[in-house]
């Protein structure tokens, strides 16, 4: 397998290391030791047994053979298309979800205190950390959420109130075209909004304009080590013909080079 590769972006050539990647989903495990988010069941993972056989190598079985049942939702790193908040059958991530590769910045934010309490990721906020970063266009934008702790691997969300996105960033991205969209909350919206997912909505252009495309992906985990900046962003995920799907987003790095 080749270590690197060469992509042209903008009039510019990037090196793409791929012997650098680095996963920002955080691995599903059965049980409680996952983050948890809007009362979900924790993820099981079962043996099969029919009959003789036993679905389990280390209780004497031929092979493994278990079935898994989470929420994608509300069990760990998930991506969502459209589907999430309108009837349509034809919105489905198998649908929406375009395979490829993009160009994605990772910005670093602090949520800034609201009068109510909230903790809210402002759009004045992403634009001031976009400024300092000498940069280009990007078609998906990443976003850490400051103080970046461990904790965010299994922390139980429910009846906290996380932080969450003003709706004017959601709108900004839409108006940039960004089409991915990743964030290591729970959600877009606050975590009890009565039912208007503001951001959600504004990101999608729900429902006067839909962006088909674009994806949300929640619950991810972005280590210290990868600094703020441009990077070539795959996004891994089963086709389901469902809203959301676990997933598995990978970073790599690009280096602008001269030719």
């Amino acid at each position: 397998m080749p270590k690197s590769m060469t992509i042209q972006w903008q009039g510019k050539t990037y090196c793409l290391e791929l012997d650098k990647a680095t996963p920002i989903g955080i691995p599903l495990r059965a049980g409680s030791q996952n983050p948890n988010c809007y009362w979900a069941e924790p993820p099981r993972f079962e043996t099969i047994r029919v009959g003789d056989f036993v679905g389990s190598v280390a209780e004497g079985g031929s092979c493994n053979y278990q079935k898994v049942t989470l929420t994608p939702h509300g069990n760990g790193t998930h991506t969502e298309c459209y589907g999430h908040i309108c009837d349509d059958p034809q919105a489905t991530i198998a649908r929406c979800l375009q395979a490829g590769w993009w160009v994605a910045l990772l910005v670093s934010l602090e949520p800034e205190k609201q009068a109510s309490g909230d903790r809210v990721l402002t759009l004045s906020a992403l634009k001031a950390s976009i400024n300092k970063l000498p940069l280009t266009d990007f078609e998906a934008l990443v976003i850490r959420t400051l103080p970046n702790t461990a904790e965010k691997m299994t922390k139980n969300y429910n009846n906290t109130n996380p932080p969450y996105l003003e709706p004017a960033l959601a709108e900004w991205c839409a108006r940039q075209g960004i089409r991915h969209l990743l964030v290591d909350l729970p959600s877009l919206d606050r975590e009890e909004d009565g039912g208007k997912l503001l951001a959600h909505k504004a990101f999608w252009q729900y429902p006067q304009a839909i962006r088909r495309h674009a994806t949300v992906t929640e619950l991810i985990y972005v280590p210290d080590a990868l600094p703020d900046g441009l990077y070539a962003l795959q996004l891994m995920a089963p086709f389901w013909e469902t809203d959301a799907v676990p997933s598995t987003p990978v970073l790599f790095p690009l280096k602008e080079i001269e030719v």
